[in-house]
């Protein structure tokens, strides 16, 4: 008998499922804190939950995470510099701290339109190497001719070792601006995932457990190590893609909408037909478009573990992660004590940071280059709990919001705060930490706004289950004014939302807003065993697929029968006759599909292959194709979706 293994490793939290193969019953969960900044010790957490008799007989194991989701939701991803290559359609501002952009670039058909100014390159790279933990490089119609791409990669690897992502390894699809902004979210997110993807590696090993190892994609479905390891950015919604398909298979929906509460953050999908609803265009996260294919969702910053502040007597939720009071006081002696004698800053001085109940520690991240006022306040700063007053103290002047906010950026402090989970404790809904912890929290944010702790703990939970709903109803209603949804939600009008489709609610203690959620829509709202280890299953049920698109055009439109290109994700090729070049672009797809599906363990027995031809002319054309596009689509069946 053989079993699958699944593991998400979410902001907060770390979990496990243990399935059967045959029938799919499940045997086993647990769950974990998720540890900074070794990862590895919340997976052996959440493993060590399994019974061990069962580890021989795991053969396959499969994990999501949230851990690049929340990177770019918090802003903490590593430092990259971006090279734009050729006259890119900027649309804004790009996610990298520095950025070059020089001559060069392709045309439409791969044809070079100015060769790159690569002393330029020699001197951006020389600049800022010891500053950045990555390169992105992005070159106008690379998805064409990667050649310059290609060009500057072997010169920043001369000049530094880094690693380099090029916007033509990630899309094949037309937009260059999306493009750059998608290569340097993949290079801010290459440190965190190799860290993570080695601390499974290392763990599964440990353990002797003979398993092939699978990494849920944000659209569903699921990767080889090899494309985790240098396409993170594929993975960016991987966990609220496996809350998607854990919340169908837990609850036995072909049909729902999910609302998966994590650490961070709150999103919200749907599966339609046991098929996850994906997004028309690329994911969009933390404002940024990218040209990652996803499920399509509503997400916010605003988790189980989101920050609670208070300033001008309003009430702020995220968008940090901040350890919560009540389990900050069950892991350090003397917090507790701490907290309740912390002074009550003025109302005219409070921000996120100056907070009675904010305090700070190191991460135990080492760190980089800092500034002479970084440096100086990270010092100051320990292993445990410490408030501002107390750094102040030391330091012999307040630090600045700015400092603080960058020190965290940058993964050296871990802030503690007031949390949904606090609030949670102080009602009664869950109780598992330190509740004296979160009382006293209470009372001091409480006393700021002129409430009872009690009291300010049901806004804090109101809140969150208003902020579930609108995100519910934005997903429902795509198109649809926000700003009217919100009215209605928040009750300003004598009416609610009705919902057709069944909702099913994910995460640690989220029946703690069912009743609240059910004031405010009307619908059946499901909650089903397991639900706190949603992720954990969808990373199991996630099909092997793989989609390779392939172009054919005429070398030059004035000589349409002069020889024809074709364009892959790996280059191009030329040939002298049209059916030579789409015999070629059909059979290369497919060895394309099957290499990406037996890194994954598929065999090519257990791949269904279909494959489509779009061909567009003009209107009078009387040669072959102007253009025409294969697409070899290939979906993988390996033995754990049998079940």
């Amino acid at each position: 008998m053989h079993f699958s293994l699944g593991i998400d490793a979410g902001g907060t939290y770390t979990d496990a499922i243990l399935v059967r193969d045959s029938d799919g019953s499940v045997l086993g969960s647990s769950k974990a804190l998720t540890t900074y900044p070794d990862l590895v010790v919340g997976i052996r957490n959440a493993i060590e939950g399994i019974d061990p008799k069962y580890y021989k007989d795991i053969t396959l194991v499969s994990v999501s995470t949230t851990l690049a989701t929340n990177t770019v939701l918090e802003g903490t991803g590593s430092p990259v510099a971006l090279i734009l290559v050729g006259e890119h359609p900027t649309k804004g501002e790009f996610p990298a701290r520095y950025v070059l952009s020089i001559s060069g670039g392709h045309g439409y058909s791969g044809e070079e339109i100015e060769k790159p100014d690569i002393n330029a390159v020699r001197k951006f790279v020389e600049k800022f190497k010891d500053d950045v933990a990555a390169f992105a490089v992005s070159s106008v119609f690379s998805i064409r001719n990667p050649e310059h791409e290609l060009a500057i990669t072997g010169v920043i690897h001369e000049l530094t070792g880094l690693p380099v992502v090029c916007g033509h390894e990630l899309s094949q699809d037309l937009g260059a601006y999306e493009r750059a902004v998608t290569a340097s979210l993949n290079a801010q997110l290459l440190p965190i995932t190799h860290k993570f993807i080695r601390s499974v590696m290392d763990e599964i090993k440990r353990r002797d457990i003979n398993a092939r190892l699978l990494m849920l994609k944000c659209d569903g479905t699921v990767v080889g190590l090899k494309d985790a390891l240098d396409k993170p950015v594929e993975t960016i919604f991987s966990g609220p893609a496996a809350s998607l398909v854990g919340a169908s298979f837990l609850s036995g929906l072909k049909t729902c909408a999910v609302v998966d509460v994590g650490g961070t953050s709150t999103d919200v999908s749907a599966i339609i037909g046991g098929i996850p609803e994906l997004s028309e265009t690329g994911a969009i996260v933390g404002g940024w478009k990218t040209k990652v294919r996803a499920t399509r969702m509503e997400t916010s910053a605003m988790g189980g573990d989101s920050h609670v502040w208070t300033c001008s007597k309003s009430i702020h939720i995220g968008p940090r992660r901040v350890i919560p009071l009540c389990l900050a006081s069950s892991k350090y002696p003397g917090f507790l004590e701490k907290l309740q004698t912390s002074r009550i800053p003025l109302r005219s001085v409070l921000d996120r940071n100056v907070q009675p109940t904010k305090f700070f520690m190191r991460s135990g991240f080492e760190p980089g280059s800092l500034d002479e006022s970084e440096n100086e306040v990270f010092n100051t700063i320990g292993n445990e709990p410490m408030s501002l007053d107390e750094i102040s103290k030391l330091s012999k002047k307040v630090p600045s919001t700015i400092v603080l906010d960058s020190l965290i950026q940058k993964r050296l402090i871990q802030a503690i705060g007031f949390t949904p989970t606090d609030a949670l404790h102080v009602v009664g809904d869950y109780t598992f930490w330190d509740i004296e912890a979160s009382k006293a929290g209470a009372e001091k944010l409480g006393k700021l706004n002129g409430m009872e702790g009690l009291e300010f703990c049901n806004k804090v939970k109101d809140v969150v289950a208003r902020n579930m709903a609108f995100n519910l109803m934005s997903y429902i209603l795509p198109g649809i004014d926000v700003s009217g949804i919100r009215k209605i939600v928040e009750g300003q009008f004598n009416a609610r939302f009705k919902v057709d489709i069944p909702v099913v609610l994910l995460g640690g203690p989220v029946a703690a807003y069912r009743e609240n959620m059910a004031d405010i829509i009307d619908a059946d709202i499901i909650i089903p065993e397991h639900a706190e280890v949603g992720n954990a299953a969808g990373a199991l049920f996630g099909k092997g697929i793989k989609r390779v698109e392939l172009i054919i055009r005429p070398i030059s439109v004035a000589d349409p029968d002069g020889g024809y290109l074709v364009f892959s994700p790996d280059g191009r090729n030329s040939f002298e006759k049209y059916h030579e070049a789409v015999e070629y672009a059909k059979e290369h797809g497919v060895k394309l599909v099957f290499d990406y599906m037996g890194e994954c363990g598929v065999s090519k027995d257990n791949i269904d292959i279909n494959t489509t031809k779009k061909t567009f002319s003009p209107e009078d054309w009387k040669h072959d194709p102007l253009e025409t596009t294969i697409i070899i689509m290939g979906v993988g069946y390996p033995k754990k979706f049998n079940i």
